[in-house]
């Protein structure tokens, strides 16, 4: 089964991400989701062909003191809750 995920844009507010740091979050956000897609799965809902889906990743708390690679894990893990409903 191939998967095609966009990710239209992160909305990050109250924290401010150097755009040095953009990086490190981005790879991070993708190979977690890799991740928990390889490990679980996706939900029925979206498991159709051919379907577009919008899927909403909530609400994460981030402390100002977390790196990006913390961030991008805690970004994935919302989108992927989204996504396994």
């Amino acid at each position: 089964m191939n998967i095609n995920l966009h990710i239209e844009r992160v909305v990050l507010e109250g924290i401010s991400i150097e755009p040095h740091q953009q990086a490190e979050m981005k790879i991070a956000v993708e190979s977690e989701i890799v991740s928990l897609l390889t490990s679980n799965g996706i939900g029925r809902c979206i498991q159709s062909r051919n379907s577009f889906h919008v899927v909403s990743g909530g609400l994460i708390s981030i402390e100002t003191h977390n790196k990006p690679f913390h961030i991008g894990h805690q970004i994935a893990g919302a989108i992927y809750q989204g996504i396994e409903k």
